[in-house]
């Protein structure tokens, strides 16, 4: 039992959570200090990450099932080597998607009718590399919900820095999914499948990244000089900043070895400190 949990863990990537979970500790902080509520919805909010991002990985694994099987990269993959059966990956998917749903309706009416797009676009993710090469970008839309939405599951109104801190996140996920998406150049290419990488090529594909990374850099700034340059927020900032130039220098199109390095510990790491500083800064 315990063995079929640990499949399950692996199955969603549990560990990847860090990377928009703590700007969805932001944008409830950044309202809880302007709106009146309590922390049991911060603990739905925790929940709605769970659940939406455990269907999501579940859903994209069941859908590309086929295609893993086919990619020496992953075809150690749960379904692909039997580990968890195709039909029981949809069941957990449909049982993740509706426990999204019911905590949506433990916050507020908004939250719960807009959890219907959310799920349109975490779902939606996994079909995109077969007709788009912009798959980078609505992998990027997907985790970008998690700032605004969580600002909303507290104010229930839009406010212009969490869709700052929602933008953010859309050109960071964009970029470092692109470099993620190297690895499988060879693959995707010879099986049509669409990527950055596959239709620009592996430098203009890096370029790409390093300008949808500077778009990000750029929006932190603004959201840093918004707040009259606040010392931690600023300090988080340019942290987060050199975190992502980092990551470029770790990465060549001849030398994928270090893109696990870039994709995953450099870019959790950015991502929770940046959350410390600037939820620091809010109360300081």
């Amino acid at each position: 039992m315990l063995q079929k949990i640990k499949y399950y863990f692996q199955l969603i990537k549990f560990s990847h959570t860090i990377f928009a979970l703590p700007f969805a500790f932001i944008g409830f902080f950044l309202a809880y200090i302007k709106y009146e509520t309590t922390f049991d919805i911060l603990i739905y909010v925790v929940l709605c990450m769970i659940f939406a991002r455990s269907a999501a990985m579940g859903f994209n694994r069941f859908l590309d099932r086929k295609i893993d099987k086919n990619n020496p990269r992953t075809s150690n993959r749960e379904i692909p080597a039997g580990k968890i059966k195709p039909l029981n990956a949809i069941i957990f998917v449909i049982i993740m998607s509706a426990a999204f749903i019911a905590t949506t309706l433990l916050i507020n009416k908004l939250v719960f009718y807009l959890s219907f797009v959310a799920l349109f676009v975490v779902l939606g993710y996994s079909y995109t590399k077969r007709f788009t090469s912009l798959s980078h970008i609505v992998l990027g839309i997907g985790l970008s919900l998690s700032p605004i939405g969580a600002f909303l599951a507290v104010s229930a109104t839009f406010e212009l820095i969490p869709v700052l801190y929602s933008v953010v996140v859309l050109f960071w996920v964009s970029g470092f999914d692109i470099i993620y998406a190297l690895q499988d150049y060879d693959f995707d290419k010879n099986n049509n499948l669409n990527s950055i990488p596959v239709m620009l090529g592996k430098k203009k594909a890096l370029i790409l990244s390093s300008i949808l990374h500077l778009f990000s850099a750029l929006t932190l700034l603004f959201i840093v000089f918004e707040n009259n340059f606040s010392l931690l927020l600023s300090i988080g900032s340019i942290i987060f900043i050199a975190m992502l130039i980092y990551q470029h220098t770790l990465v060549k199109a001849n030398d994928f070895s270090k893109v696990n390095l870039a994709f995953g510990t450099t870019n959790g790491i950015a991502s929770l400190i940046l959350s410390v500083f600037v939820i620091a800064d809010l109360f300081i």
